[in-house]
C-alpha cells in the first residue's frame, strides 16, 4: 500500500484530500505547516509527497530543494499544489525538482490520476543488486560473492542493501542508524562501525583495504559506485 505525505495549510482542502486519498486506498500522513516537513518525510518514508508552495511559515520551494538534496528523500516524487499559475512559476517549480505541478482549484479525481501516473512510472524495484563479484537477491535475502554464498545477519543485509541501492552517496553514522535501525533504537554511532567491520570481513577480499564499502574520514561511509569487476579465473 502506497503512503503519501500531504503538506497543505488549508484545513478544508487538507481534510478533503486526506479523505479521498484514503478512500482510494492510500496511507496518509501530513502536516498543515511547513515546519519540520523534512523530518516528517524522513520519519514517514512516503512513496510520494504532495506539497503546497505557499505555506504560512515556510516556502514550499525551499522544502522541495531540501527534499531533493537529502540522500534519503531525493528519489521520492513531489507534486506541487499551488495557486501560483504563471508559466514562470511552473518552470521554477519543475526546475527545482518537482515531478508535477497542479494549480488550485483542481479536481480531486485529476489529482488522483496524476498520482497514479507517478507510481506507474516508478516501475518495480530491482530484485538483484550486483557490484563486481558481489550479488544481493532482495527477495530471497541471499548474498553471494564470486558465486559463493555468504551468511549475513538481518541487520547486516539491510545495511548492505541500503548502501548498494545508493552507490556513491556518503552517509553519516546518524543517517545510517535512522535508515537501517530506525528512530526507535537503543544503539549508538559506534554500532555502525561495528557492523561495517563485520560486513567488510564477509564481503571484502582484504577488509583492511576495502573495495566495496569506503570510509569517508570525519563523516561516514559510502558504497563504491565503480567497483572493479574481478578477472575470470584462468585468464
Amino acid at each position: 500500500m502506497k503512503k503519501i505525505v500531504l503538506i497543505e495549510d488549508d484545513s478544508d482542502l487538507y481534510s478533503l484530500l486526506k479523505y479521498n486519498l484514503e478512500k482510494e486506498g492510500f496511507l496518509m500522513a501530513g502536516s498543515q505547516t511547513g515546519k519540520g516537513a523534512i523530518d516528517l518525510c524522513r520519519r514517514e518514508r512516503p512513496d510520494l509527497i504532495l506539497l503546497d508552495i505557499m505555506l504560512p511559515d515556510s516556502d514550499g520551494l525551499d522544502i522541495c530543494k531540501g527534499i531533493r538534496s537529502h540522500p534519503e528523500l531525493a528519489h521520492i516524487p513531489v507534486i506541487f499544489l499551488t495557486a501560483r499559475a504563471t508559466e514562470t512559476d511552473r518552470i521554477v517549480g519543475l526546475e527545482l525538482g518537482a515531478n508535477d505541478y497542479i494549480v488550485k482549484p483542481f479536481f480531486v479525481r485529476e489529482l488522483i490520476a496524476r498520482i497514479k501516473i507517478q507510481f506507474r512510472s516508478q516501475g518495480a524495484p530491482q530484485r538483484t543488486l550486483k557490484a563486481g563479484g558481489l550479488e544481493v537477491d532482495r527477495e530471497s535475502l541471499r548474498v553471494k560473492l564470486n558465486d559463493t554464498a555468504l551468511q549475513l545477519t538481518a541487520t547486516e543485509f539491510k545495511l548492505l542493501e541500503f548502501l548498494m541501492t545508493r552507490p556513491g552517496i556518503v552517509f553519516s553514522r546518524e543517517q545510517l542508524l535512522d535508515s537501517v535501525w530506525g528512530h526507535d533504537r537503543a544503539v549508538t554511532d559506534r554500532t555502525v562501525d561495528v557492523y561495517i567491520l563485520r560486513l567488510r570481513q564477509k564481503i571484502e577480499d582484504d577488509p583492511a583495504a576495502p573495495v566495496f564499502i569506503r570510509s569517508v574520514r570525519g563523516f561516514g561511509y559510502s558504497f563504491n559506485e565503480s567497483v572493479p569487476v574481478p578477472e575470470p579465473v584462468g585468464v
